[in-house]
């Protein structure tokens, strides 16, 4: 295989702006070229928070929204393509995840909506776009999520200890990879989404700058232990969730005394996030070495990476960029991948992750 040229477009639950990504891929060679980070319009944001929460909305809001964001999307890459100098004609493809809206994987009728026209996509940028990541996986018993495991398999080793890839979205999911075994990965709960949240109904700020309004505050255990009985943390692997569950009512509903402070709420939501992550991690810990390398938002939040630290003080903890994987662009950089198995048709997804009846090469090829 030659090496090619691919664009990954990653646009997540925090819903903070739009990850871009330029890849070289030569066999499992991955070199990270260039990116950018897109910002999203706040009125956009605040139309797709309506719609991901579960508030009742109509088809022309679906519609609109979907076109929105496939300019977006594409004025996204464009940019990156300014912005390094490559050419439209180099890339092989654009692998585009869209705006999830709504993940319901379990019940009569699972399915799961990313929303941004990959039409608009290819036409305006003049690239082949792969999108529609997730629901052949669906079809085919899986949760369509998460798919990042397996391009974390391709891009990081175990040797005689466990390596955990911790990714800090508006969700925070994790890859397990330990010697001789197969890879495993989910959902473990709540990044920084509830985090943001709050911050920005109080402060305004869209998100925790530096951990500073946590730090203000303390933990309320009380709150705490009603966070940590949500029956999400006690399901079993294949599992994954979104905003759809973990959301600003969701956490109104828990917070049954108005006595907490806001910087405790804060403070509270960290250590929430911190707990339920280490708890699933520290069940894997394999070999004298375990190492615990994380990717997203959440690297920048030095409060929640302490935490992370203290609670997981046996493994070795650190960012992916220590390891020459830049930590903001990992999910771009996986989708690119995940394209470029598409466009060879090559498996791409993990069945002992996501519960599918087989392996699939996953998306849906939408020509320039």
């Amino acid at each position: 295989m030659t090496q090619e040229l691919y664009i990954g477009v990653m646009s997540g639950t925090s819903m903070d702006g739009v990850d871009t990504a330029l890849v070289s891929i030569d066999g499992d060679r991955i070199q990270l070229l260039a990116h950018d980070d897109y910002p999203m319009p706040d009125p956009l944001k605040q139309r797709l928070l309506s719609v991901c929460i579960g508030q009742q909305t109509t088809l022309v809001e679906i519609g609109e929204l979907d076109h929105l964001l496939g300019h977006l999307f594409a004025d996204a890459v464009n940019a990156l393509l300014k912005k390094s100098g490559y050419r439209a004609d180099q890339i092989r493809a654009i692998g585009n995840h869209g705006q999830t809206v709504y993940h319901q994987p379990l019940g009569d009728a699972p399915f799961t909506l990313q929303i941004g026209d990959a039409n608009i996509i290819a036409a305006k940028t003049g690239i082949d776009t792969v999108a529609d990541f997730r629901r052949k996986d669906m079809a085919l018993g899986g949760q369509g999520a998460p798919l990042v495991p397996a391009f974390h398999r391709t891009i990081f080793q175990s040797s005689d200890s466990s390596v955990v890839v911790l990714n800090i979205g508006g969700i925070a999911n994790i890859s397990v990879i330990r010697p001789n075994e197969n890879v495993l990965g989910f959902d473990t709960g709540p990044g920084n989404m509830l985090m943001d949240a709050w911050c920005e109904r109080h402060t305004g700020q869209k998100f925790d700058r530096n951990g500073n309004l946590a730090r203000q505050g303390k933990v309320d255990e009380a709150l705490l232990n009603r966070l940590l009985s949500e029956p999400y943390f006690a399901q079993p692997a294949p599992k994954s969730t979104g905003r759809e569950l973990f959301n600003l009512p969701w956490l109104d509903a828990n917070l049954i005394s108005s006595t907490v402070s806001t910087p405790d709420v804060q403070r509270t939501l960290c250590e929430f996030t911190a707990v339920t992550i280490a708890r699933e991690v520290g069940r894997f810990k394999t070999g004298p070495a375990p190492q615990l390398l994380v990717c997203g938002g959440g690297t920048r939040n030095p409060v929640l990476m302490a935490r992370l630290t203290d609670l997981l003080n046996d493994w070795q903890t650190a960012p992916t960029s220590d390891f020459g994987v830049d930590s903001d662009y990992m999910e771009a950089m996986a989708f690119a991948w995940l394209a470029q198995r598409r466009i060879h048709g090559l498996p791409s997804n993990l069945p002992e992750v996501t519960g599918a009846s087989r392996p699939a090469s996953l998306g849906v090829l939408y020509f320039a």
